[in-house]
């Protein structure tokens, strides 16, 4: 049994703690360790349960320890390639992250959602969607609650919505969701990954586990997970807003329809939809396809995405100031995401970018811009390197800022009636913020602290 092995946590953050968490509940004593030395034992035991027994390292990782774990439970942030994972896995440990660990505990049917951009609002509407209809519903993963937190509290009859992030695909084993779905793949963590490639098999093996009688939701407009359709596994259902299915989810014109074989129906037109953006069509069209794959009539499928709102930090409207709308999508973590909340807007546009340097490029990201984004504001890591790449693509509108809060001071500053202002950074938020999260919410403090 697991709980009979010498497991070990790495990572003393909210996925760690979650882990030793969930191992405790469950009858086992894990050691959690943080390489961090300036942490005290006293500050990391604060975040575990009142009377844990789990034992706490800090700092360097003890010889004896190394020989003895048989288990190692990684938290998303600690790389895989790290020596000391690399050597405890030559001693024979076996490596897990918080969905593996999870998994092997809780219980239900999973509808498990990844992909580069759109999985924090896809996850979101499924759930939604899924609340509609079962009884028994958990919204978990990359969103914002731990699996860890919520696998004991599930049974038999749990349906499970569950965003997975790249990190915590690199670390699972027998993860087996009923419905997959990828819903994109562009460059990003090629700081982690270190190659497209890499990334591109990463994502993949959330269906490694899956068969026949499992779904796998792709991107049929997206070359990457178009090809890998054709080696899948699990029964391949797409969604396209460029192309007509015979089966699948696809836009005709303005309409949302779910075609199987023979018969077509039409879920709504995009007209009903409270989200803004094309892309948001193609998360629509995603969560129709995982729902409709796990087992949802198509009325209460229609029901809850006409009357979905768009998730915090994801194009999020936040205020309008002296004739300028105010919109957050501090969740643009990459130049894709970006691309797409820019096409969103549909007046002049002012940009707040830049942060964590997650070493991609951000020329396409410029040349998005065209004649519709009449200044850039920058501020973090990579504002000289976007700066350049804005010069070279022939746009020269740049202004340098050391806080998100002077950003929007100069853009409120810069705006004239009938403008927006967009903070869609492009970049993560690490270094000045703790996440996307904190940042997003700053910035809806700062635009609301603006004179009307």
């Amino acid at each position: 049994m697991i709980t009979d092995k010498k497991i070990v946590v790495i990572g003393s953050g909210v996925s760690g703690v979650g882990a030793v968490k969930l191992l405790e509940a469950a009858g086992a004593v894990p050691t959690l360790y943080d390489s961090n030395e300036k942490l005290t034992e006293a500050e990391v035991r604060k975040r575990l349960p009142e009377g844990s027994k789990c034992k706490v390292v800090l700092g360097e990782f003890p010889e004896n320890l190394k020989k003895e774990t048989e288990l190692v439970v990684l938290s998303p942030g600690v790389p895989v390639d790290l020596p000391l994972v690399e050597e405890l896995r030559t001693n024979g440990a076996a490596i897990w992250g918080e969905v593996e660990l999870a998994y092997h505990f809780g219980k239900g049917k999973i509808a498990a959602i990844t992909g580069t951009n759109g999985k924090t609002t896809t996850t979101t509407l499924v759930g939604e969607i899924f609340k509609s209809y079962y009884p028994e519903v958990f919204v978990v993963g990359n969103i914002g609650t731990a699996y860890t937190q919520e696998a004991l509290k599930m049974t038999d009859n749990s349906v499970i919505a569950a965003e997975i992030s790249s990190f915590q695909l690199e670390t699972i084993e027998n993860f087996h969701p009923k419905v997959s779905a990828i819903l994109n793949i562009t460059p990003d963590h090629l700081n982690r990954h270190h190659t497209m490639q890499c990334y591109i098999e990463t994502k993949e093996k959330i269906a490694e586990n899956q068969t026949r009688d499992d779904t796998c939701v792709l991107n049929y407009d997206d070359e990457e997970t178009r090809r890998f359709g054709g080696s899948c596994k699990a029964s391949v259902l797409y969604f396209s807003r460029e192309h007509i299915l015979d089966q699948g989810v696809y836009m005709d014109g303005t309409a949302i329809v779910y075609a199987d074989e023979s018969v077509r129906t039409k879920i709504c037109d995009v007209s009903e939809l409270k989200l803004l953006g094309t892309h948001n069509y193609e998360n629509v069209m995603a969560a129709v396809a995982i729902a409709a794959a796990m087992g949802v009539p198509f009325p209460y499928i229609r029901e809850t995405v006409i009357n979905f709102t768009a998730v915090e930090h994801r194009i999020e409207f936040v205020a309008e100031k002296k004739g300028v709308a105010y919109y957050n999508d501090s969740k643009g973590t990459n130049t894709d995401a970006s691309i797409k909340a820019v096409q969103a807007m549909n007046r002049p546009t002012i940009v707040i970018g830049g942060g964590y340097d997650k070493h991609v490029t951000f020329d396409d990201w410029i040349a998005c811009f065209g004649d519709k984004v009449k200044w850039l504001v920058l501020l973090g890591q990579t504002a000289n390197q976007i700066a350049e790449t804005a010069k070279k693509h022939g746009f020269t509108h740049i202004v340098f800022t050391e806080s998100l809060e002077e950003a929007v001071q100069v853009c409120a500053g810069k705006a004239e009636s009938g403008d927006a202002v967009l903070l869609s950074p492009a970049c993560a938020s690490w270094g000045m913020f703790d996440n996307y999260e904190q940042r997003g919410r700053m910035f809806k403090d700062y635009v609301r602290a603006l004179p009307e």
